[in-house]
């Protein structure tokens, strides 16, 4: 994540956390982008909650492009992001702020029950995993609430990096529940306004 999003989505989840709610993510990864999460909830009091399986992304698979050897357990041979995830949270002295759910984006939102104040969508890029993390979550998203969506790319030449995200992005627009509050590159942050979702 470039600087400039880090920035606007650490501004988002501070003005989320003046709602008292919980700031969830989805696509932890290694945890950089928790770590902006964490401190924006550890200020305001309440808690950032990441949900990733921790086997990687497609495009983090073995053979293509932003496949890290490093993240690979030898043991099973499977991509295993949550031990770096965990480095990288104690690095950073946020452990107590954040809960980590281990686990397929979907199955963990037909648990969830609370409302949140910040849904920040960062998971897969297909269109099967961009819709179902936003279907899982947009819903719990609280009154005054921010959804952020990452990877957003209008031009249809990135299929493959961000038309998925793009098209949940004109979703949540079209669904009359969210207004675009900023665009910052490939982030794109909604407050929720309305019903719906």
């Amino acid at each position: 994540m470039p600087v400039s999003e880090g920035l606007a989505l650490y501004t988002a989840a501070v003005e989320a956390g003046r709602l008292g709610l919980p700031l969830l993510e989805v696509g932890t990864y290694c945890g950089r982008s928790t770590i902006l999460l964490a401190d924006a909830a550890r200020a305001a009091g309440v808690t950032a909650v990441t949900v990733d399986h921790h086997r990687g992304s497609e495009e983090q698979q073995p053979g293509w492009e932003y496949h890290d050897p490093e993240t690979v357990d030898p043991e099973i041979g499977r991509m295993d992001t949550l031990p770096l995830f965990r480095r990288t949270l104690h690095k950073a002295g946020l452990e107590d702020h954040v809960i980590a759910l281990v686990g397929r984006s979907p199955q963990a939102a037909r648990l969830w029950s609370s409302p949140l104040g910040l849904v920040f969508i960062d998971g897969g890029h297909t269109d099967e995993h961009a819709t179902a993390d936003y279907e899982g979550w947009a819903p719990h998203v609280a009154e005054g609430g921010l959804l952020v969506i990452h990877d957003v790319f209008p031009d249809p030449a990135d299929e493959f990096t961000g038309q998925a995200p793009y098209r949940v992005y004109l979703r949540a627009l079209e669904s009359g529940a969210f207004t675009e509050v900023s665009v910052t590159d490939s982030l794109r942050v909604l407050c929720r306004t309305g019903h719906g979702s």
